[in-house]
């Protein structure tokens, strides 16, 4: 009913475009500038708390932590991966590298840190590293390699740690102490921030990745507190392994496994009143490849938001429903919504073309005021959100003010439709059943690139 009403609601907008004069022909745009604006404006409230130093975890018994790599022809980026992991303040008592039918130099690279070669399907150790393994798998995908590897590893929490990503030192002990200090604690994520390749088109999509990144950090912490966070990134997660096993490991049919899982732990503590929870841990970072052209974008944000349609679909039952508290009253709902708001934003911008293109002045003029007021609000929440960004991760070059500011005037012609672009192309998929999503390539994390994660220069 939730999402009939949304999409009725669109197309009831759309026809009074072509029916009547005034700003209201363009009422698309006011419920889409309407909503996003609700939206920020409870991440402000929610998250302002985050200006005060956040309490220290308290203690709690001794956890043993293990790290899996899920890699299918990574070679190029896993030695940082893993020198970053053997690098961390607080090391991972086991590292567990699920080769997933790598037929690059994979094998050359893991045999440089003391593994022979195992047979396929078993697990090898190494002779110079002794937290360090190799699963060697045949290809099956990322969540299949993920769930072989789950029944090699030994410890009590277990982080899915993508080959392209690279933990600050400190990010693993952080992790340790808050799984360790809260046993409710179920899944958690870490902080990202985005690395794009060389050149024009990397800095471009750099730039605007790494606010709308700190945005939506600061979006999980606001859903966190009302313990209603779903979004758990599997680039950098931790999870405590025998709720993950109790509920069935990652499902190899999704297209965004990380996702769907969290919303089967919640739903099981729910029905079996675990009482669980997730979190967004701020002093846990890390960067991550992201992609540094217009293709590779549209790609990923295709399957990511192909996925969330196909993970929509499955746990549709729980919108709107009190037996999930506010995960279900508030979180699921809004999520709902989002599954549109891209075609909001498309019509939206649509009309302002086809209103231009016919004179509509009586049209634009008001429409135009409504933006720039909306450009303000922007720009007072980038602001806002790049200090409670720094105060939360500890990380004072987490974004900038000035480009913070040009940001916010320029993204909604630019960055936000490619946004937009790459939803709607997830739509048409998800519909079409199509499950072809391409390679993503990796365009900054590499050999020789400009990454460093030491003492926390990057």
């Amino acid at each position: 009913m939730i999402h009939g009403a949304v999409l009725l609601l669109w197309v009831v907008l759309l026809a009074r475009a072509f029916g009547g004069g005034g700003v209201f022909a363009w009422a698309t745009g006011m419920v889409y500038v309407g909503y996003d604006t609700v939206l920020l404006g409870f991440v402000a409230w929610q998250s302002w708390r985050l200006l005060r130093p956040l309490p220290q975890e308290a203690g709690g018994a001794p956890v043993s932590l293990g790290v899996l790599v899920a890699a299918h022809n990574e070679a190029g980026i896993l030695p940082r991966t893993l020198d970053a992991l053997f690098a961390q303040q607080d090391p991972p008592d086991q590292i567990i590298v699920a080769d997933d039918g790598s037929s690059d130099g994979t094998a050359a690279l893991l045999s440089a840190y003391g593994l022979a070669s195992p047979a396929l399907g078993t697990i090898g150790a190494s002779a110079s590293h002794p937290s360090l393994r190799w699963l060697r798998l045949p290809h099956g995908g990322k969540a299949a390699a993920l769930n072989q590897a789950l029944t090699q590893v030994r410890t009590e929490i277990l982080l899915t740690v993508d080959a392209d990503t690279l933990l600050h030192p400190g990010a693993i002990g952080a992790m340790r102490q808050a799984f360790r200090a809260d046993p409710a604690l179920v899944a958690a994520t870490g902080v990202l921030t985005p690395l794009c390749g060389p050149g024009f088109s990397g800095r471009f999509f750099e730039w605007f990745q790494t606010y709308e990144y700190i945005r939506n950090f600061l979006s999980r912490y606001a859903w966190s507190r009302l313990n209603s966070l779903l979004l758990i990134s599997g680039a950098f997660a931790g999870f405590r392994r025998a709720a993950v096993v109790e509920v069935g490991g990652f499902d190899t049919d999704c297209l965004v496994e990380d996702y769907e899982l969290i919303h089967r732990l919640l739903r099981f503590s729910a029905h079996n009143k675990r009482g669980w929870r997730s979190a967004v841990l701020g002093r846990a970072r890390a960067i991550t490849d992201a992609p540094g052209s217009a293709g590779a974008f549209l790609r990923q944000r295709r399957r990511w938001f192909g996925g969330f349609l196909q993970t929509q679909l499955w746990y549709r039952d729980m919108v709107g429903n009190p037996r999930y508290g506010w995960l279900g009253l508030a979180m699921l709902p809004v999520k709902a919504a989002d599954t549109f708001q891209p075609i909001y934003g498309l019509t939206a911008l649509g009309l302002l073309f086809w209103f231009l293109v016919t004179g509509r002045i009586g049209v634009l003029l008001p429409a135009a005021g409504i933006m720039a007021g909306k450009i303000g609000i922007d720009l007072s929440f980038h602001l806002w959100s790049v200090v409670l960004y720094r105060r939360w991760t500890g990380d004072d070059r987490g974004g900038r003010l000035l480009p913070a500011f040009v940001a916010s005037v320029i993204e909604p012609f630019t960055f936000q439709v490619f946004r937009h672009v790459g939803a709607a192309l997830g739509w048409f998929v998800f519909l079409t059943g199509q499950r072809n999503w391409g390679t993503q390539s990796r365009s900054a994390a590499a050999p020789g690139e400009r990454v460093k994660v030491e003492a926390g220069v990057e």
